[in-house]
């Protein structure tokens, strides 16, 4: 292709000079024979195949460097080969801005639940333990109960009683006992300056 596409190249500004040539008082046998050139470019363009043509475009850009700085230069395309998601524009809208809080019920409370112990722990007293559980069961009785379509809710409630008992256990394990610490002793001139006892 390296000969075929300086001459492809050469046509074109060819092709190029003769259109230039167009209005700048030329006579009509001029004029008849520069129609002729330009319908026999044009048919010498036509017989250039799209692969032809399409391969010298991409030869001429990397000459240019015009695919140097590409994003995925060198590494897998993500998403290839994977079967088609017609939502797979707003899965990369939401990983690319890190947006939470957007999908469907069933997503969501699986999340939550995954770290609602953490969230659990970050409580001070019981009755905001309490409180939190509540607000999250009736979160899942209240998707399990919509139909609006979806995947189906698999998010289990929590037992508000025995899940307030793991919160005190976490709770006691977190907290450090308070060692005692030792009475320093006074040194020599302490015990002068202030007696012995």
């Amino acid at each position: 292709m390296g000969g075929g596409a300086s001459e492809y190249r050469k046509r074109l500004e060819r092709a190029a000079e003769v259109r230039s040539y167009r209005g700048a008082g030329i006579s009509s046998e001029e004029e008849a024979a520069l129609d002729a050139l330009d319908a026999k470019e044009r048919e010498k363009r036509r017989k250039v195949s799209d692969s032809a043509r399409a391969e010298y475009l991409v030869r001429d850009a990397m000459a240019q460097g015009k695919f140097d700085d590409l994003k995925y230069a060198g590494k897998p395309i993500p998403g290839l080969g994977e079967s088609y998601d017609p939502d797979w524009w707003v899965k990369g809208l939401l990983q690319r801005e890190n947006i939470s809080g957007l999908g469907p019920p069933a997503i969501l409370l699986r999340a939550e639940d995954a770290g609602l112990d953490a969230e659990l722990d970050a409580q001070y007293t019981e009755q905001q333990v309490r409180d939190l559980l509540t607000d999250f069961n009736r979160r899942v009785i209240d998707a399990r109960r919509q139909l609006q379509g979806g995947p189906p809710v698999v998010t289990q409630t929590r037992d508000v009683e025995e899940q307030v008992e793991r919160w005190r256990a976490r709770r006691a394990a977190r907290t450090p006992e308070v060692v005692e610490e030792p009475v320093p002793e006074r040194s020599w001139w302490q015990r002068l300056w202030k007696g012995p006892g």
